[in-house]
């Protein structure tokens, strides 16, 4: 009995770690001037990470799903750039050309988190 409870302890702690340190999420590329759809529900970005090309202006279409104050606002710290999100329609955010870097976004408590990559 004794074993069963400690292999199933590993695994949940083999688990854990792969969740919340190795699992990287899967990344959508930006095609053309298509936007790129962000869902806001559940407390995280879907996509949670999108990549663009660097000198492209690019056009990020948010839609909140969640109600909670926490979603209301989008930030993008870097950029200096905000936006309020109304629930259930979709809020289209253009940011302009950028250079090569990492831009986090997230909500006002910075418990969503998102990070658009450009290259």
């Amino acid at each position: 009995m004794t074993l069963w409870v400690n292999l199933l302890g590993m695994g949940l702690i083999m688990l854990i770690v792969w969740w919340f340190w190795l699992s990287r999420p899967r990344a959508q590329q930006t095609v053309g001037d298509a936007p790129v759809t962000v869902l806001v529900a559940d407390g995280v970005y879907t996509p949670s990470r999108i990549e663009a090309r660097a000198g492209q202006p690019l056009m990020l279409r948010f839609l909140r799903k969640d109600p909670s104050p926490c979603a209301e606002k989008v930030i993008f710290e870097k950029l200096n750039v905000s936006a309020e999100l109304p629930v259930g329609k979709p809020y289209q955010l253009r940011l302009p050309p950028l250079v090569p870097g990492e831009y986090v976004f997230t909500c006002e408590m910075r418990m969503y988190r998102g990070s658009l990559v450009v290259k």
